[in-house]
């Protein structure tokens, strides 16, 4: 969530008419996040998450709110997003799409803990299985074929030793074979900047489905592990969470070293991507990819295997 687009107090307040929701009394940006422009907005109502969208087009856009009222109506705590009263879940604002949604409580967790972790596992299934038969899921925008693409165009642009790990694993990657795997809609991104916690230690909020596609379940659970899980009972503890609500089948097993690399280069990328083509805004925020280089070429030295 960072600020690309600025938005001005009375064209907000005119934006927001439709929605009747009282007066605006205050509206500040989030620096938080990559994407989207976000704010904080104050009405009389109460306080909300306003979204400007800065590259998705109408028919995914639709797509990642329906998704979000779903799992709103279905109990799942996701910003839910207020229609106006011809129904439409966002309008223009700013030369840009706009999306008002409900604002949840509590704060991420910079250090989550193993209960954190389970936690997170069992909230990640319980996902999936909301979202297995949503009708008009659209492919992962980060999938596969966007690698391939995106890794194609960073090639001749990082270091020799950079260039040599990403031609190799994307080679890797290509060669892999996921039929055989279940799948569905996925969130695709759910890191801790993502996720509320009450200060009793529940989890209030899933938060940024706008990297959501339909892919295998499994690279959803290895973007998690990738973030949540430094330690061999944080992932253990994940993985408890999760298979409790869905049970893993053996040809997940089997595919889990790669998919752990998969999920481990699509995040190296897309920061590689903002490292060598940055976009301007108000207040952007700019993650640093060697990180999960890192963490891509521990994976492919240790072949880490899934907890049963």
């Amino acid at each position: 969530m960072s600020v690309y687009t600025t938005v001005g107090r009375d064209e907000l307040a005119a934006w927001l008419q439709p929605l009747g929701l009282g007066e605006l009394r205050d509206y500040a940006g989030i620096a938080a996040g990559m994407q989207n422009s976000n704010y904080f907005v104050t009405t009389a109502a109460g306080r909300f998450v306003l979204t400007l969208f800065e590259s998705i087009e109408p028919a995914a856009l639709d797509f990642y709110l329906a998704l979000q009222d779903r799992l709103a109506r279905a109990g799942l705590p996701c910003p839910q997003p207020l229609a106006d009263s011809q129904g439409r879940r966002w309008r223009g604002l700013a030369g840009k799409p706009a999306a008002l949604l409900s604002c949840l409580p509590g704060a991420a967790l910079e250090v989550p803990a193993a209960q954190h972790a389970r936690a997170v596992g069992s909230m990640l299934a319980r996902l999936h299985l909301a979202a297995a038969d949503m009708p008009g899921a659209l492919p992962n925008p980060c999938g596969a074929a966007w690698r391939q693409r995106v890794g194609a165009f960073l090639l001749p642009l990082v270091s020799p030793d950079e260039c040599s790990l990403l031609a190799d694993e994307l080679a890797f990657q290509a060669a892999q074979d996921w039929s055989a795997l279940p799948r569905g809609v996925i969130h695709a991104d759910l890191f801790r900047d993502n996720v509320l916690w009450s200060a009793e230690g529940q989890l209030t909020g899933l938060l940024d489905f706008y990297f959501a596609g339909e892919d295998v379940w499994l690279f959803d659970l290895a973007v998690v592990a990738n973030d949540w899980c430094r330690d061999e009972a944080a992932l253990a503890a994940l993985v408890a969470g999760y298979a409790a609500v869905r049970p893993l089948c053996p040809a997940e097993h089997d595919a889990w070293p790669a998919v752990r690399r998969a999920a481990a280069l699509r995040f190296w990328l897309l920061r590689l991507e903002v490292r060598h083509r940055p976009r301007q805004g108000e207040v952007v925020t700019i993650k640093n990819p060697d990180e999960f280089c890192r963490l891509l070429t521990g994976f492919r030295l240790a072949q880490p295997a899934l907890p049963r």
